[in-house]
């Protein structure tokens, strides 16, 4: 991994608190070229002044003075360019020429600052290389053409190409490549931020996945064992009613209620099979799922609705309420088309968790159940009257998630779920599901 600004910011004194310079290494670099610069500076100044009749020691502390100004070649390059220029008629500063040179073309100036100072810095050494080669050159004059027709100009050239180009090159190629670093540093950085967004967003979408799933678990659970729990309740009613008076319907009951159990016992059996099929999800640890295994798992459930129940068993599923004692009546308006599973097994589920509602709230009350095939689309609705009182001993409980769970099936297929009290005193469940896709 990559360290980021912060990273790099919280390094402490290797990298801060030294004025302009952000590391130790490139303060003992700085001291060493101003060193350096300013006894070359020192020495040249001695000829200096033996040639401009000047003090020695006066020339010594220019050249002193001069040669320094490299320590702050970091901070004001454009300074150290201008006194090396300035110092070019003493024929001295050519380490602080080359090097401001180089600092001077790797920094941050604007590039035309740095076409004029290197323009400046090549006129003022062509034309000291030119005098001085002239003057040396003086004594081999002749009546024809002489070494300082050719040899002066050229040389002069070539001098002042040396102390120039190569700086200026270097400096630029070293800019450009430390400026290169800096931006894939902040690349690095940015994508390290997105990657940690994306990975904190991938958790998020992978608790929303979990939760969905046991929001759905639960919702199938309360579906599949309040029904039938409901009817076996209500045939245990009847069964403790009838059982000294009637001992042949109190066999056909209790038949029924062990009928029922069953059914019960193999739906949760269906459940748990899906569940199990992704029983890595959880781990041994019981920590946070994976958002790959939340994935598998969701895959299943959704493959689940192909063994689920469909509208062909409503039927059943009435006349099993019918034999609990309910007064139930079924009508079907038009033909079957080819639903989805997904849309079958809510509508079976939304016409059996009304009824159940009956059993539990309304016993002894008329019911109809109603079915509609509309093209591509499905209605039901469940509609009791009053109730009368008959049931009341069954003592059912009531959870308060039937009419949410419904809500939440009949949504999540894009359809519209409407329920509440009828005038006449009853109770009214209605739904619209999309045919979708059979296929």
């Amino acid at each position: 991994m990559t360290a980021t600004g912060a990273d790099r910011e919280a390094a402490g004194s290797t990298t801060r608190g030294y004025w302009w310079w952000e590391r130790r290494r490139g303060v003992a670099l700085d001291v060493g070229l101003a060193l350096v610069s300013a006894l070359e500076c020192a020495l040249e100044g001695v000829e200096f002044a033996g040639d401009t009749g000047l003090p020695v020691p006066l020339g010594v502390v220019f050249g002193l003075l001069a040669g320094s100004v490299l320590l702050v070649r970091r901070r004001w390059p454009i300074v150290v360019v201008l006194v090396s220029i300035a110092t070019t008629p003493a024929e001295m500063g050519f380490l602080m020429g080359l090097v401001g040179l180089y600092t001077l073309a790797a920094s941050e100036v604007p590039r035309r600052i740095t076409v004029v100072l290197t323009g400046m810095t090549f006129v003022g050494a062509f034309i000291v290389g030119y005098v001085r080669l002239r003057q040396s050159v003086s004594g081999y004059a002749g009546a024809g053409p002489g070494p300082e027709d050719w040899y002066v100009p050229l040389v002069s050239l070539f001098m002042a190409l040396g102390l120039t180009a190569p700086a200026v090159l270097s400096g630029l190629y070293i800019g450009a490549r430390r400026r290169l670093m800096e931006s894939l540093r902040e690349r690095a950085d940015s994508l390290e931020r997105e990657l940690s967004l994306l990975a904190d967003r991938a958790e998020e979408r992978a608790e929303w996945a979990r939760t969905e799933e046991r929001t759905r678990i639960a919702r199938e659970m309360h579906d599949v064992v309040a029904h039938r729990v409901s009817l076996m309740v209500v045939h245990a009613a009847a069964l403790q009613a009838v059982a000294r008076k009637d001992p042949e319907k109190a066999v056909r009951n209790a038949a029924l209620v062990g009928d029922m159990g069953r059914q019960a016992l193999t739906e949760l059996r269906e459940m748990l099979g899906v569940l199990r099929s992704g029983a890595s999800v959880g781990g041994a640890g019981g920590g946070r799922v994976p958002l790959a295994q939340v994935g598998r798992v969701a895959a299943v459930a959704a493959a689940a609705p192909e063994d689920g129940p469909r509208l062909s068993e409503v039927e059943a599923l009435v006349a099993q309420s019918r034999e609990a004692g309910m007064a139930v009546e079924l009508s079907v308006e038009g033909e079957s088309g080819a639903y989805a599973p997904e849309v079958e097994q809510t509508a079976f589920r939304v016409v059996q968790e009304a009824l159940t509602n009956v059993h539990k709230h309304a016993a002894g009350a008329r019911t109809w159940v109603r079915l509609a095939h509309r093209g591509d689309e499905v209605a039901m609705q469940v509609e009791n009257g009053p109730a009368d009182g008959a049931g009341a001993a069954a003592g059912l409980p009531s959870g308060g998630n039937g009419l949410v769970g419904m809500r939440e099936r009949v949504l999540g297929l894009g359809g519209v779920f409407v329920s509440g009290p009828t005038d006449a005193g009853g109770f009214r469940v209605s739904a619209v599901l999309p045919g979708g896709s059979a296929g």
